[in-house]
Parts: structure tokens; C-alpha cells; sequence
């Protein structure tokens, strides 16, 4: 195959030619749905002879200026290019392109999915619709006129406001929609299809009325009700706590199963995988409930943080995606528990995120270069990029940062613009110097942080001395010093924060590091303290900092910060993780008293007590220990799991017990929690009664899952019950599929399973969902088989990836992550897992979203 080229940042130009406004008439069809395009065209560069529009899988029908059709040879198609001669300052172009949706499975563009016509047009999903400019620095307002089959269709969507529709000849009907603001091609957004539809209204503070509709699959309207309450929520909070309030006439949500993404916020009708809308309490968890509300923020908030103010160029993604995922976890921490949200965010940073660091897709938050935009829609984009919004408030303040979202939305509304537009309107609105801080957006990798302590009793001095590093990444050898806040807080031995003097002042727990090696000196220390560094997890470091168990089980007991607290509570569990690998034996009888004691508290907050219970995934152990057996590790892991279990049964006995009776999310994640280890040491009872006790989601699949974990006899018989009650529920399927994937069976007998569960009725390859539940968890959620020493797991996983490769090329290239990250573990699985690599590169028609991340792996 002919290797694709990669674009890069610095080559940036603005179009020669922009398009101000665009009328679409869309005549849909299953396999040959025709497209009008009539565009107002603008010449920006006075010498340009040349529109040059993109194109993909389109069939050109014709092509007018000014209403003057021009001939084929007039003008060329090149490579995905129609190249038209257009030496005017301005013209009207009618673009004609016939498209087939019923066979466009790789769910960009327009396609048909189960009945339903939606599109998915980001990031360069459009040119799969007409010929354009399909760039995010090209603004137009649209028009768009939708017609199709009415009983087949009664709903057709776009953006904006409905400002009319009718009927048309042989059972047909049309709708039209104006979009009053000028957006990119990537936020359109069309859907056609029959529905239940919920509605609903808010009353923005400016007073106006917005309606309000969701729209889902026939017979899901009773699960929409969480998703609607949640839009009203979130329009709140962003009045509240931001001042921005919604524009249109009209919010509008759709539900479809076919979907590569989670959502997608198009302006004023978001598409959203059906996943991440439809909830009630007997098919959705607690999590799900809280990922939904969290989702449908998310979207809404792109309003303005993306819709409002977009990207300049794909490179700049961050500075919607970091800017909105931040805007959703302030959302989801204002709502529910701070500590729990915070908590979730930084186990993503440090168990993938890191991991992206330091594989061979590492790229900073403002990437350089890329072949495929779509491999760039990554947690280092989006999860690392809200860490940078969230150091920018940490410095900042609260006061502060709402000064300079204020002025970036004064300064840039309409407009396409940059990282650096950003960062400029937050210095301009402080007066902060964030000159040093911008190299957040340019360097990648994950900084260490070493730090030492020395303690002058004489003088009654502690000093902390800081020292930072970024270790050579794949794409950048250079590093330079960041701009670290570091919070921090000091604790005697009897567990109080002390209070004391930095230069002759009080400290106020806040450390900037901006060079490579700092020292802090407090005064009016007159005992060693304990300290606990980087609290909120206040810089995403990785943090060099030695601490006993009995410092750590301190920090557990006293620390000020809950999530401090939680840090210290991983702290432990992975030194007695790794301890096993070194032949050092933990402090076990340390350890059991202090989670006792947590387990024991009643004033604690459940959900809180659960994460400090749970051990630290694989894939934050292998950041901890690459290159080491990561079998080995699963072992280990799988010992201290039992080794709690046995050591602790009779306190979470009594936890489970307790919690059991408490009916609310918080108590019923310590209760699965802790079941989960009772059914390491046999408590079948428990597990049995609860799965057929359960009255909600959340505890029927805790029973579940400890059961299939601990590979109780009873988990056969429980699978089959749950099989056959949701069999014709595809969304609740893909939690059984991820139930067998993720069961730690002998090798042979999972393989099988998963063969088996391909040929599952409710099962479909093309379908994205289906596809991550099973293949992807496994890839994800099952080291020990992923892992296997045969290398079964590696072939397995690079024949779903030639399959989809056809079918979907963007879900494959989400799948592969665990592949490409061979060169962390032992040389035996290195040269089985590249020999899976290169077969893929060795195949003619490898897709660029593949090429991409393979040749990288592989280079």
C-alpha cells in the first residue's frame, strides 16, 4: 500500500476561499440519497484561481456557478479533490453528489443505522456528504431542507430552529431548518427517522422558553427520563456557575445504537450513542446513571466551549474537548461527590493516559503532526487537557479563571481560534504570567517529579526540595521544565495541619515549581512532619516521593484532602502489590488494621471508602513497573485481593451488611465492592442472594461480577438467568458480553466463549457497541488471558481488527491500544505481540486510522 502522508501544525494556512452561507437540500434515499449544495462563495486571496473541495465516497451528479452548469472537463476530481476554476471575488456553487447511507458502515458522514438516518460529521465526516470545505476555520450559517418517505420518517431534524414543512408528492414530506449561527461543517448534523419522543421546556435566566425534545428507539421513552433531567441540570449549572446561557429555540437529543463516539454535541441537535442517554434503575448501574448526566453535560457545555468559539484547525481540539471535559467534571463534582469525581478523572490519567505518554502515540495536548484526525481523539487530548484547564484554575483561583472564560467569550465569540487565543484572554484577564505555562500545550510526555526532604530541628526548618523531569518520548527527545502547582500540606504526628511560614509569611498550601529544581523552607517547624504532597493531584506528574507504610496509613487516617487520602490508600495497596515481585513482604498486619479501621467508619463517605478499597488496575501497576511479567503482576494482584479477604472478611461481613440496608449509590458501591472480596473467600451465600434479591442493575450486576470473578459455581446458572431475561435488550447484552469477556477462565475455554459469543443473536461486528463490550473488554479487562503465554490473546484481537478494518475503520483503531503498547513487557510477549503488528502492516488495504498507529508502534 502506498504510505499516507502526515499534515502538520505549523503548515496551517487560512482558505483562500470561505463559504458564508449554505443550503442543503437532502432528498434521502437508502442507496442513493441526492444532495444540493448551494453555497455562497467568498475569495479571501485576491491572486486565487482555484476552489479546491474535499470529497469521500461521493458520486458527482454536477456542478454550477451562478447557475451556469459547468462542463466535466471544466473542472477536475483529484484524489478526493474537486478542483473548480473560480477567479471572482464571489459566486453561488450548486454541488450535486449522490451517496449510499444503507452501506456506509464506517458511521461518518450520513448513514442509516437500524432505520434511522443520522450523521456523524467530526471530525472530517462531512466531505462524505457533498464536496466542501470541510476545515473547522470555514464558518457558514445553513439552510437545510430534508425530504424522505413520511411514514418511514415522520421526524426529520437538523440544527438550528424548524421554520417550515409539508407535504410533497407519492406519500413524501419535507421539513426546514435555519441555523442562525455560522459553524463549521462538522457540527451539522441531520436525522431522520420514527421515534418516541419525551419533551420538556426550560426557562433560561434571561427568561425565554426552550423547548426541549428527546428522541429514542419505540419503546425506550421510559428510559429517556434520567438524560432530559439531567439537560435541565446542566443548562443550570452553566448559567450558575459560567453565565452562559442557551441560544436557540429549541434542545434537541437523539438516541441511536450504531454510533462510533459517545455523543456529539452538533449545534442544537446532539447525536448521541444510545448508550449514553437511555437509563432506568433495572438496565443501568449507578455508574451509568452518573456517566449519562455527566455526558449529556458535556455536550450541552460544547455550546459554547466548541460551538459558540470553535478549533482554528484539528490540532487545537483541545481547546474544545480539554476546556469541556474539565466544564463537565466541575459539573459532575458540583452535583454529586467531589472527592469520588476527582478521584475517577486521575485513575484515567494514570492508568491510560500515562500509558499514551509513554507508547508510540505520544503527542502533547496541541499535537504536531497526524495522518488520521480521528487517531488524535485521545485521553491525552481530552482527559491530560482538562488537567492543563484545571492547573490554569488552580493558579488562577475560582475568581480568577471566570474573569478570563468571561473575556475569551467576549474576545472570540464566532470565531475558529486557537490554544494560544485561550491562554492569552486567561493572562490578559489576571495579569499572570503564563508564559512558561503554555509549554503544557507543546510538550508531551509525563513529567517526574522527584522530591527530598530534610528536617533542621536546631532551627526549627523543614524543607521540602522539588526536581522535575520529563523523560525522551516517542515523538520529542528534548524536554523542558513545566510549570507545576503543586498543593501540599503538612501533618504532625498526632494528625493536625500545621501552620507554617514560607519567607515570614503564612503558607497557603500552594507551590509553583517553574524550574527544574526548587527548594521550599518552612519556618516554625519544631517536629518532623508528615507530609502530603501533590493533594487533588494537582499536576499530572508521576511522583517520586518514598514513604513507609506507617506514613502512608497516617496520611489515610488524617490527611485534609479526601482524595489525598484515597492516594495514600493506593500507595499502600501497590507497594504490597509489587512488594510480592521484589521478595519483600508487606506490612500486612498494618495494613489489614488500617483498611479495618476505614471499613469501620461509619462518617465516611461510602463511595469514598469503596475506591480506597479497590486495588490499582494492571495498567497503573505496569506505568508503576514496566517491562515486568505482567502476568506475574495479575497474581499478585489476584493474592492480595484473596489475602484481604481472608484478612478482613469479618469487617465487610459487617460493611456489606450494614450497607445492604441503605438503598442509595454511595452504599451500594462499598457493598459490591466488598462483596467482591467476600466471594474471593467463598461467600457464595451472599453473592447468590443478593443476584436474586436485586431490585436495580447496579445489584445484580455486583453479584454477577463477583461471581464470575471469583469463579463461583453458581456464576454458569447466573449468566444464563441474566441471558435470557435481556436477549432482546442490546444495550443490557453488552454488559453479559463484558461479563464473559472479562472472567478469568483458562485460555482455551474463554477463546471459545468469545467465539461463541460472536454467533450471538444480539451480537453484530458493524455494530461499534457490541464490539467494545466484547472485543474491547477483553483486549482491555482481561490481562491474564489477553496476556497468555501461547500469544492466543494477541491473534484473537488482530483477526477482529482485519474484520473491522473493512467494516469500521475508526473502531479498529480504538481497539489496538493494547497491541501497540508491546514494548512495556517482556521480550517474549514483545515479538509476539509485534509479529500481530506486522501482519497488520503487512496488509494491502490497511486503513490510514490502522497505518497510523501501527507504523508508529513498529518505527
Amino acid at each position: 500500500m502506498s504510505q499516507p502522508t502526515a499534515r502538520h501544525r505549523l503548515d496551517y494556512r487560512p482558505s483562500p476561499y470561505v463559504i458564508d452561507t449554505l443550503n442543503l437540500t437532502v432528498e434521502l434515499d437508502d442507496h442513493a440519497t441526492l444532495v444540493t449544495a448551494v453555497s455562497s462563495v467568498r475569495r479571501t486571496e485576491a491572486d486565487a484561481t482555484e476552489l479546491v473541495l474535499v470529497g469521500e465516497a461521493l458520486e458527482l451528479v454536477s456542478v454550477a456557478v451562478d447557475g451556469i452548469p459547468l462542463p466535466g472537463e471544466a473542472c477536475r476530481l483529484e484524489q478526493g479533490q474537486l478542483v473548480i476554476p473560480l477567479a471572482r471575488e464571489r459566486a453561488e456553487l450548486t454541488v450535486v453528489t449522490r451517496i449510499d447511507p444503507a452501506n456506509n458502515t464506517a458511521l461518518e458522514g450520513l448513514y442509516k443505522s437500524e432505520g434511522t438516518f443520522c450523521t456523524q460529521c467530526e471530525a472530517e465526516g462531512f466531505r462524505r456528504i457533498t464536496y466542501y470545505l470541510d476545515r473547522p476555520d470555514v464558518l457558514a450559517r445553513y439552510t437545510t431542507r430534508i425530504e424522505a418517505d413520511r411514514a418511514a420518517y415522520p421526524y426529520l431534524l437538523a440544527n438550528g430552529n424548524q421554520v417550515e414543512s409539508g407535504e410533497l408528492p407519492d406519500g413524501r414530506h419535507f421539513a426546514t431548518w435555519v441555523d442562525p449561527f455560522p459553524k463549521p461543517s462538522y457540527l451539522f448534523a441531520l436525522v431522520a427517522g420514527d421515534f418516541d419522543l419525551l419533551e420538556d421546556s426550560f426557562t433560561t435566566a434571561s427568561g425565554r422558553d426552550v423547548a426541549l425534545q428527546l428522541f429514542v428507539d419505540k419503546g425506550q421513552k421510559h428510559r429517556g427520563h434520567h438524560a432530559m433531567a439531567s439537560l435541565k441540570r446542566a443548562m443550570k449549572w452553566d448559567e450558575e456557575r459560567f453565565n452562559l446561557e442557551y441560544d436557540l429555540d429549541i434542545y434537541m437529543v437523539v438516541a441511536v445504537d450504531f454510533f462510533n463516539m459517545g455523543a456529539m454535541e452538533n449545534k442544537g441537535l446532539n447525536v448521541f450513542n444510545s448508550k449514553c442517554v437511555l437509563a432506568d434503575s433495572d438496565s443501568a448501574t449507578d455508574a451509568e446513571f452518573d456517566r449519562i448526566e455527566s455526558i449529556i453535560g458535556h455536550e450541552y457545555f460544547h455550546n459554547w466551549t466548541g460551538n459558540r468559539i470553535t478549533c482554528r484547525d484539528w490540532f487545537q481540539l483541545s481547546l474544545k474537548e480539554g476546556l469541556t471535559v474539565f466544564r463537565d467534571q466541575e459539573f459532575s463534582s458540583d452535583l454529586g461527590s467531589r472527592a469520588v469525581n476527582r478521584i475517577e478523572a486521575v485513575k484515567v490519567i494514570r492508568g491510560i493516559q500515562f500509558a499514551e505518554d509513554a507508547g508510540p502515540m505520544a503527542h502533547p495536548i496541541r499535537p504536531d503532526k497526524v495522518i488520521e484526525m480521528n487517531n488524535f481523539y485521545t485521553v491525552t487530548v481530552y482527559d491530560k487537557g482538562a488537567e492543563i484547564i484545571r492547573m490554569l484554575h488552580t493558579l488562577l483561583g475560582e475568581q480568577g479563571f471566570q474573569k478570563g472564560m468571561t473575556l475569551y467569550v467576549a474576545r472570540h465569540d464566532g470565531q475558529a481560534v486557537t490554544c494560544d487565543d485561550f491562554v492569552q484572554a486567561m493572562e490578559d484577564a489576571s495579569g499572570v504570567d503564563l508564559a512558561l505555562f503554555r509549554r503544557w500545550y507543546s510538550q508531551s510526555g509525563t513529567p517526574v517529579l522527584t522530591v527530598t526532604e530534610t528536617f533542621d530541628p536546631a532551627n526549627c526548618q523543614y524543607r521540602l526540595h522539588f526536581s522535575q523531569h520529563t523523560p525522551a518520548t516517542a515523538d520529542q527527545a528534548e524536554k523542558l521544565p513545566l510549570h507545576l502547582p503543586i498543593r501540599l500540606e503538612l501533618l504532625d504526628q498526632q494528625g493536625r495541619t500545621l501552620a507554617p511560614r514560607v519567607k515570614g509569611r503564612p503558607f497557603d498550601g500552594l507551590f509553583s515549581l517553574t524550574d527544574a529544581e526548587a527548594t521550599l523552607v518552612f519556618d516554625g517547624v519544631t517536629a518532623k512532619p508528615i507530609p502530603s504532597l501533590l493533594q487533588e493531584f494537582s499536576a499530572p506528574v508521576k511522583l517520586n516521593f518514598p514513604q513507609s507504610d506507617q506514613e502512608r496509613i497516617h496520611l489515610m487516617s488524617y490527611a485534609g484532602n479526601a482524595v489525598a487520602r484515597w492516594d495514600a490508600a493506593q500507595g499502600i495497596l501497590a507497594d504490597a502489590l509489587l512488594a510480592s515481585l521484589d521478595d519483600r513482604q508487606p506490612a500486612m498486619d498494618a495494613i489489614t488494621d488500617a483498611f479495618g479501621r476505614v471499613l469501620r467508619d461509619t462518617e465516611l463517605d461510602p463511595a469514598l471508602v469503596a475506591q480506597m478499597l479497590t486495588l490499582p488496575s494492571v495498567a497503573t501497576l505496569m506505568e508503576l513497573r514496566s517491562g515486568c511479567d505482567v502476568l506475574a503482576l495479575c497474581r499478585a494482584r489476584r493474592q492480595l485481593q484473596a489475602d484481604l479477604a481472608v484478612r478482613l472478611g469479618r469487617v465487610m461481613a459487617e460493611a456489606y451488611d450494614r450497607c445492604a440496608t441503605a438503598g442509595d449509590a454511595p452504599h451500594r458501591a462499598l457493598m459490591n465492592l466488598v462483596l467482591a472480596y467476600l466471594a474471593l473467600d467463598g461467600d457464595s451465600g451472599r453473592v447468590t442472594a443478593q443476584f436474586q434479591k436485586a431490585i436495580n442493575m447496579t445489584e445484580t450486576l455486583g453479584a454477577l461480577r463477583a461471581a464470575n470473578q471469583a469463579l463461583l459455581p453458581q456464576r454458569t446458572q447466573m449468566m444464563s438467568q441474566f441471558e435470557a431475561r435481556w436477549r432482546q435488550d442490546p444495550l443490557v447484552m453488552d454488559k453479559y458480553f463484558t461479563q464473559l469477556a472479562t472472567t478469568p477462565l483458562a485460555a482455551d475455554d474463554l477463546l471459545t466463549q468469545l467465539a461463541e459469543a460472536m454467533n450471538h443473536s444480539a451480537f453484530d461486528i458493524s455494530n461499534p457497541n457490541r464490539v467494545r463490550a466484547l472485543v474491547g473488554a477483553f483486549a482491555d479487562g482481561n490481562p491474564e488471558v489477553f496476556h497468555h503465554p501461547s500469544g492466543v490473546g494477541y491473534r484473537f484481537l488482530t483477526e477482529q481488527l482485519e474484520r473491522l478494518n473493512a467494516i469500521n475503520p475508526q473502531c479498529a483503531a480504538r481497539l489496538i491500544t493494547p497491541l501497540i503498547g508491546f514494548k512495556h513487557h517482556t521480550p517474549e510477549r514483545q515479538a509476539q505481540m509485534r509479529a500481530c503488528l506486522e501482519r497488520l502492516m503487512a496488509r494491502d488495504d490497511l486503513s490510514t486510522d490502522l497505518y497510523e498507529k501501527v507504523s508508529k508502534s513498529l518505527a
